[in-house]
């Protein structure tokens, strides 16, 4: 069992665990992940790691109540415990002095983003960050992210806060007002739409784009091949060939195609659980 140390809401809808989790927290690396089951008969959900201390045995997730599985966490508190967490899983992000990055994040994203963008800030790296959010309220990591940014922009779809617009205008200003190359890497993590638009606009460029895949998993461990992508016209499983690969090389069509898979059967899911718990 895996006790949880804190829980807090930094977002609405958006849930921060602090998990007892010593063996974990010796390996975890940028953008590894755990593999919860939150009971015995709970589906397995991939969650990637957004801070790991190993001095305290500790590590941090965020969770975005999107399904019934993801709902039902949202419901536990500190001191609640979780039956499985296993890993850290995937291939770490290789980590080098690039020299200037930019490091795209998307609505929860950015908790997968900020632990990679310390640690490239750390090999030396001028760190551009863009990060975008529906609304103010949805921020998260803000402050973490500018002390390690060299130069951050924040925007919201409504303009709350930061400048209204798409994390795509920001990326479009400084390709166009900066000398060629605008980066000598791109990071990318969010949702698919976000991570293909910007692959879509540095690909005539060949600015070197790394998008973080999370599509279906069921094990993590490649037995089950759930998590299929398609990467330079090959199947790879994102779970322990990524989740890192070259933007520029991915079927986002595909990709975008599987997320649907079981769309049905997680409306199902959800309608059940809010019925068990329309009164709480």
């Amino acid at each position: 069992m895996y006790k949880i140390i804190q829980k807090t809401v930094p977002a609405k809808g958006i849930n921060r665990f602090v998990l007892r989790a010593p063996d974990i927290s010796k390996k975890a690396l940028p953008g590894q992940f755990v593999v919860i089951r939150l009971n015995e008969t709970g589906e397995r959900i991939p969650i990637t790691i957004s801070d790991s201390d190993p001095v305290s045995g500790t590590i941090t997730v965020f969770v975005q109540e999107a399904g019934s599985t993801t709902m039902e966490m949202g419901l536990l508190k500190s001191g609640d415990e979780i039956l499985d967490v296993a890993g850290p899983l995937g291939i770490a992000s290789h980590i080098e002095n690039y020299g200037n990055v930019i490091c795209v994040g998307g609505g929860v994203g950015t908790a997968v983003l900020y632990p990679l963008a310390r640690a490239l800030k750390n090999a030396g790296n001028k760190i551009t960050s863009i990060i975008g959010v529906r609304c103010a309220d949805m921020r998260l990591l803000e402050n973490e992210m500018r002390n390690i940014s060299d130069e951050i922009f924040i925007l919201t779809d409504d303009g709350s806060c930061g400048l209204k617009g798409f994390v795509t205008d920001a990326l479009k200003n400084i390709i166009e007002n900066r000398p060629s190359p605008a980066a000598d890497i791109i990071f990318a993590i969010g949702p698919v739409p976000m991570m293909r638009a910007v692959c879509k606009m540095t690909e005539p460029l060949k600015i070197r784009t790394v998008v973080s895949l999370n599509p279906i998993m069921v094990d993590g461990t490649g037995m089950c091949g759930s998590c299929r992508v398609t990467v330079d016209g090959k199947t790879r499983f994102a779970c322990v060939e990524g989740p890192d690969f070259d933007g520029h090389l991915v079927d986002w069509q595909e990709l975008s195609n599987r997320l649907q898979f079981f769309k049905r059967e997680e409306k199902v899911a959800l309608d059940h659980f809010c019925r068990l718990h329309k009164n709480e």
